[in-house]
């Protein structure tokens, strides 16, 4: 995905109200800014942090601004969550992503259920599959982790996931790893023991689980390949991954 919006370099001095962001520009200008990110940013919203930001054409803005990365440890981050289903639909029609074979169509925000969706149905020539996406821009000690916060939505999607591998669907989770500083994945338990216990319960039914780690960087960013699932994730049970 090249990022062809004009872009701008600053400082992060501060995120607040979930929603908005503080920045310094090189030449001094102060800019409050949109951060399209509802998580906690976890050890990627440290002020004084450089950042990318874009800027939007529509009119009916109020902030024109996004806040699009975030450099901390010598790596930029990924943090604009509407990224993230186009990075993966991306790595699907140009199958850097394969473990689903040919896919005739890709089907988005799919309605499963009165108060969900997910995010794609996946089409082949005799298989039909049940997707949700997560960004993942937390990372600790090399290991990418998800959710950087208590997500009762990320649970209720698990449920839907699992409500669909009963009726005999084929489901899968990706999780999108907007950093390149990873080397492999696994849930959040210390942040969301419910979820982390749920992902474990809805992998043990056949739910694919991938790890798809991205390059990100100011001109682009893609999905590359994926990151292997860390053997603890699954509790005390070895060999968890898929």
């Amino acid at each position: 995905m090249k990022l062809t919006s004009p872009s701008r370099t600053g400082i992060l001095l501060r995120r607040y109200k979930r929603f908005l962001a503080d920045v310094r520009l090189e030449d001094g200008t102060l800019l409050t800014v949109h951060c399209p990110n509802s998580g906690s940013m976890l050890g990627c919203s440290t002020p004084g942090s450089t950042v990318c930001i874009s800027r939007s054409e529509n009119p009916r803005r109020k902030y024109p601004w996004t806040l699009e990365m975030v450099r901390e440890n010598n790596t930029w981050i990924g943090v604009n969550t509407a990224r993230t289903n186009i990075l993966v639909r991306e790595a699907l029609e140009n199958r850097t992503i394969v473990e689903f074979g040919d896919i005739d169509e890709i089907v988005p925000e799919i309605r499963v259920s009165e108060r969900s969706r997910l995010d794609f149905l996946l089409r082949t020539a005799d298989r039909n599959i049940y997707m949700e996406v997560k960004n993942c821009s937390l990372a600790m000690d090399g290991v990418a982790m998800f959710p950087d916060a208590v997500t009762a939505r990320g649970t209720r999607h698990l449920q839907e996931l699992e409500r669909l591998l009963a009726a005999g669907h084929e489901a899968a989770l990706i999780f999108c790893v907007q950093r390149m500083d990873a080397e492999r994945f696994a849930p959040a338990a210390g942040i969301d023991p419910i979820y982390a216990r749920t992902l474990a319960r809805v992998h043990d039914q056949g739910l694919t689980v991938l790890a798809c780690r991205a390059t990100v960087g100011p001109q682009e960013i893609r999905i590359i390949g994926k990151i292997p699932l860390d053997t603890r994730w699954h509790g005390n049970k070895p060999g968890g991954g898929s």
